[in-house]
């Protein structure tokens, strides 16, 4: 039996780093499903379009090649702003749906080339509309200032520029946009694991992640 785990929650609550470490932890394949609509909105804002054009970006979104998610760019502020446009777009949900089921219903080998256990899927749909029966689901969430701060140290680190207050601003209006979109909005699933990492730090969030799983038995 191939393990699901779905992540869910807003951006900068510590989604990629908890499902690193599971994924570490358990063998499992991990996909950052995010970067699938940074790679879209990106793909559209770099070639002068519109990320808010449904027939663009979802044509974009059909043609995306899986390379294209190493980009170091999908990492920048513009590109996460170019994502939550893009996502709000149900074709290009639709055309994505299918590459994240696929994922977590054959997950590829690990790095090492042994078979993984399963796969964690991180995002802001995972385990309502993703992956509806994941084994576990885990909603990851914090204050958003603590957030926003936490972004903020990170694009200062990868050596972007950025102002504090711009960073606030944006996170807000981006959280209102994934909340509010009448395709699949992020949304804790009614039997998540609620996890507040406000007060928490990577390890004391990753604890308490296992503690939940182990109530699962599955490993």
């Amino acid at each position: 039996m191939s393990i699901v785990i779905a992540i869910d929650g807003p951006a900068a609550a510590g989604k990629g780093t908890l499902a690193k470490r599971l994924a570490e932890k358990y063998d499992l394949a991990k996909l950052d499903t995010g970067l699938l609509y940074r790679a879209v909105g990106f793909k559209v804002i770099s070639h002068g379009g519109d990320p808010e054009d449904p027939k663009e970006a979802e044509a974009t979104a059909r043609a995306l090649d899986p390379d294209e998610l190493t980009n170091e760019a999908l990492r920048t502020d513009a590109a996460a702003q170019a994502a939550s446009k893009v996502s709000a777009i149900p074709g290009v949900r639709a055309a994505l749906l299918d590459f994240q089921r696929n994922f977590a219903a054959h997950p590829p080998p690990l790095d090492d080339g042994t078979p993984a256990q399963g796969a964690v899927l991180d995002g802001r749909d995972i385990g309502t509309t993703v992956c509806p029966q994941a084994h576990v689901k885990i909603f990851i969430n914090a204050r958003t200032e603590v957030r926003a701060k936490r972004r903020f140290k990170e694009l200062q680190y990868r050596g972007h520029k950025a102002i504090y207050a711009r960073v606030l601003e944006d996170m807000m209006e981006r959280d209102a946009r994934d909340s509010g979109r009448s395709a699949s909005p992020l949304a804790a699933a009614d039997d998540a694991c609620i996890l507040d990492t406000s007060a928490l730090d990577a390890d004391q969030a990753f604890a308490k992640a296992v503690e939940f799983m182990s109530t699962k038995n599955l490993f």
